[in-house]
């Protein structure tokens, strides 16, 4: 499934993505397609200044261009809109500001919501957050975590209801070790050995140690923006339902993986084949309950608000059931290449994020 069989039916073109991260610096590969949305730093700058890098990966990640030797995104048609949040060692804060940016993401015309960020402790503010952007009808996308070997306590804004949380895979389609798993992992998607810009001098991009599952957030929100392109009317319970439809395993689809969810994202399934049904507009496809609509599906739709807020925890309470779990190295059903997704780099050389169609899951009973 190369990107270009991809290309030729949708781009992500008419779809926005907010980016909230450190920042978008508008590289080559970014010109025309990054607006500024807000910066709730209070640093010198503003959302087009990328004190760290790790945003203006993200956002090229799903629309680069691939000019001037720049990543070429998954989405290169889609529009990004920066929202700059204080993130990372640089802020050792107690309270975290990303509150504020995914509000203003919210009130942006920005459809999905890309956050390749997180932290062991839920805080009342960001929870509201989440909770007002999905009663604005947006598809919201965070990575569960790096720190699998140590400590695996799955991040928020990933364990937030109405979230969907992303897992990475690695090469060989099996899940990378450093991802975080339990029961908030919804998606996996490519998360290793993915180019990256090197440091805020964006002199230079670096092939070691790059992706994690921000990488694969990013992959996961470009593919849904490919998914949505082609399906304008559909809202975010619907592009979601049809990715988890999609998604590559080899388990039953109502016993999600603790380490893949769902499956391996593939949104060619849908965008070049035309599988995957998207379902009623105003029904969450993981939890089965009547969830917020926006866009012109909304009417005549019945949404109700999420749960209310409990208290704060530093560890997210189950949201599904699971039982004893058994790993299994497990290979695609389709045999067509399907769990192959391809990035350019500098429009010409080809990198390999998911090849073969195999990958390794954890199978367990979990409640829908």
């Amino acid at each position: 499934m190369s990107a270009e069989e991809l290309w030729r039916v949708s781009t992500g073109k008419g779809v926005k993505v907010a980016v909230v991260d450190t920042g978008v610096s508008e590289t080559s590969s970014l010109k025309g397609h990054v607006q500024p949305g807000k910066d709730v730093t209070g640093m010198p700058g503003g959302a087009l200044d990328d004190y760290d890098s790790h945003g203006t990966t993200m956002a090229e990640l799903i629309v680069g261009s691939g000019r001037g030797g720049g990543l070429r995104g998954l989405a290169p048609g889609a529009e990004v809109i920066s929202f700059r949040t204080s993130l990372g060692k640089r802020f050792p804060k107690k309270e975290s500001d990303s509150a504020e940016a995914i509000r203003a993401a919210a009130d942006s015309d920005a459809q999905i919501i890309s956050m390749s960020f997180g932290g062991d402790f839920m805080f009342p503010e960001d929870k509201a957050a989440v909770k007002y952007a999905a009663s604005k009808g947006k598809l919201m996308f965070a990575s569960v975590g790096n720190e699998a070997e140590k400590k695996n306590f799955i991040d928020y804004p990933a364990a937030y209801p109405g979230v969907t949380g992303v897992s990475a895979a690695d090469r060989s389609g099996k899940v990378a070790k450093y991802s975080e798993f339990g029961e908030y992992v919804d998606l996996a998607a490519p998360g290793l050995d993915i180019p990256h810009w090197c440091d805020a001098t964006f002199r230079s991009y670096c092939d070691e140690g790059g992706g994690g599952t921000s990488s694969a957030t990013a992959i996961a929100s470009a593919s849904a923006a490919l998914v949505w392109s082609k399906h304008p009317d559909w809202t975010a319970n619907q592009v979601l339902r049809v990715l988890i439809d999609t998604a590559g395993r080899d388990w039953p689809k109502d016993q999600p993986s603790d380490y893949l969810g769902y499956g391996l994202i593939r949104p060619a399934r849908n965008v070049v084949k035309g599988e995957g049904k998207p379902g009623p507009a105003d029904v969450d496809p993981i939890t089965n309950e009547k969830a917020p609509v926006a866009g012109p599906a909304a009417d005549g739709a019945a949404p109700s608000a999420s749960a209310s807020a409990p208290a704060a925890s530093s560890q997210p309470s189950r949201k599904r059931a699971s039982d004893d779990e058994r790993a299994a190295a497990v290979k695609s059903s389709d045999g067509d290449g399907n769990g192959r997704l391809w990035l350019a780099l500098g429009g010409a050389a080809a990198v390999a994020v998911i090849g073969g169609g195999a990958f390794a899951a954890v199978r367990a009973r979990r409640r829908a």
